[in-house]
């Protein structure tokens, strides 16, 4: 494993676990398979482990592993303050309390104002007094890091990096988010001002990964190289000596592994001029192909309606790299034939989802549009007898 500084010189392994995306089943979040997953990766250096509040189940099923393993001592816990939830002082302490129950801590290592977007939220924040229960906290020892993490676009993200005295940020980061959101420039003004960044999203929720067009994929295997598509997102970010951190959301043994083997072989200027003209190759094939930039981050839900968002956007995306026939036989497998429907048509367009989203989506249009696509007359009629057959 190789490491990268925090501001305080302390070493930080260049691959973060990201615990958002631990594998769940029919109670919740699968606490066993988890654990064996952040051994793997514990054992193979990775000391930056990742979670949230609003994580479902997160916080708890890492505490409970982390307390299990009697490693809470030789890791880094980061987690996150809900700021779009807080309207007064007292809920600060409440929301930093119940999180350090769930993580069965006493101090949380890395902590960040969660999903940041605009000048306003931090105005908000300061009107509460965060500056205060922020220098309360570090003197305590109970933060020992303060930070944020954000989805807004540069200008933004530039003038809540200069509103205070951070000691780390994160950013949604890779070759396709290069000029988007924070993007380059604001990884740079961070590094600028000798601030840490942690990377979220480094391989777009996997898209980068399993989701290429076949053709992006024929790129990479033909790379001398040898890359595989993972190892060559991953690369390209820790090329970057800006970068510190890169979490990523793994949930198998095999990608921990995967992982592991490729942050042991990254560091800074690891990536030729060819390797590079590879990668703006595949950039432009998937800008050819690309119908919604959904990430996955599922920030747009729950729905009220119970409208799977990303799970449709995943499936219209796929119309344009596996084709319709395939990515209708995913979408009825995956959402067709749920207990309870979550289809496009029962949204009523509130708009909460869009509030919510990083990559600011028209996702009230988009998912009309996609679902004329996914679900033509023929298969909603299709979906409708298979699930009286099948939750009959």
């Amino acid at each position: 494993m190789q490491y990268r500084n925090d501001r305080k010189g302390e070493k930080i392994s260049i691959l973060g676990y990201g615990c958002m995306r631990f594998t769940s089943n029919v109670r919740g979040i699968d606490i066993d398979k988890a654990e064996k997953e952040i051994m793997e990766a514990y054992n193979a250096g990775v000391n930056y482990f990742d979670t949230a509040y609003v994580y479902s189940g997160s916080e708890a099923a890492l505490g409970e592993i982390l307390e299990r393993n009697k490693i809470r001592d030789k890791v880094n816990i980061a987690t996150k303050l809900p700021q779009y939830l807080i309207s007064n002082r007292a809920a600060l302490d409440k929301y930093f309390d119940e999180e350090l129950r769930r993580l069965r801590t006493d101090h949380v290592d890395y902590y960040l104002m969660h999903h940041m977007t605009a000048m306003n939220q931090w105005d908000k924040l300061l009107a509460v007094g965060i500056e205060d229960w922020i220098k309360e906290k570090k003197a305590s020892g109970q933060i020992r890091n303060i930070g944020f993490s954000y989805h807004g676009n540069t200008d933004d993200f530039i003038g809540i990096l200069n509103a205070y005295d951070w000691d780390f940020c994160q950013i949604q980061y890779n070759y396709m988010d290069e000029h988007t959101q924070a993007g380059v420039t604001g990884l740079k003004a961070a590094a600028a001002k000798g601030v840490p960044v942690v990377i979220m999203e480094p391989l777009r929720g996997g898209k980068l990964v399993g989701l290429l067009p076949e053709k992006a994929k024929k790129l990479i295997a033909e790379h001398p190289a040898g890359y595989t598509p993972a190892e060559l997102g991953l690369k390209w970010l820790w090329n970057q000596p800006e970068v510190t951190c890169v979490l990523s959301g793994m949930n198998s043994i095999e990608m921990v592994k995967e992982n592991c083997r490729i942050a042991s072989q990254s560091e800074a200027g690891c990536l030729t001029d060819e390797d590079m003209k590879v990668i703006d190759q595949v950039k432009g094939v998937i800008k050819e192909t690309e119908l919604v930039g959904c990430t996955g981050c599922r920030y747009c839900m729950p729905c009220p309606k119970g409208v799977d968002i990303p799970a449709l956007f995943r499936s219209y995306n796929m119309t344009a790299i596996d084709g319709k026939r395939n990515a209708r036989f995913e979408y009825a497998q995956s959402v067709g034939i749920r207990k309870e429907p979550a289809f496009a048509t029962q949204c009523i367009g509130c708009g909460k989802c869009e509030q919510h989203c990083p990559q600011s989506i028209p996702i009230r249009e988009k998912i009309k549009e996609a679902d004329k696509v996914i679900r033509p007359l023929p298969y909603k009629i299709g979906l409708t007898v298979v699930r009286k057959f099948m939750l009959r």
